[in-house]
């Protein structure tokens, strides 16, 4: 796992209660994995999970909003990776079910 303190943080304490939970430094920020299927980000200290139809109103019920970048043309572009919000980051429980559910909507995707 790379060096970073809040990763580490990430993946040592508040993901504890899921197993396997890995991560990789990409692009400026790290990959959150589990099984080999990224389900999340952490980009300035932020936490992101993916998102999709099955848990995309949660996130917009919860004030979320997605992981945005200026692409070289400087038009933002934003992601299918959205603000974990902070009652859930607060709740061991609740971020477990919040990336396990995160991370069956990437394995989804995947070509079998």
């Amino acid at each position: 796992m790379p060096k970073n303190d809040f990763a580490e943080y990430v993946v040592k304490d508040l993901l504890a209660e899921v197993r396997g939970v890995t991560s990789r430094a990409m692009f400026g920020g790290f990959g959150l994995y589990k099984d080999g299927v990224i389900f999340g980000i952490i980009v300035d200290d932020e936490v992101y999970f993916k998102v999709g139809d099955p848990n995309l109103k949660k996130y917009k019920k919860a004030g979320s909003r997605p992981f945005t970048y200026k692409n070289a043309r400087g038009k933002e572009i934003a992601m299918s990776y959205w603000a974990v919000p902070a009652e859930v980051l607060e709740d061991r429980e609740a971020i477990a079910l919040w990336a396990e559910e995160s991370r069956r909507i990437n394995r989804a995707k995947r070509p079998k």
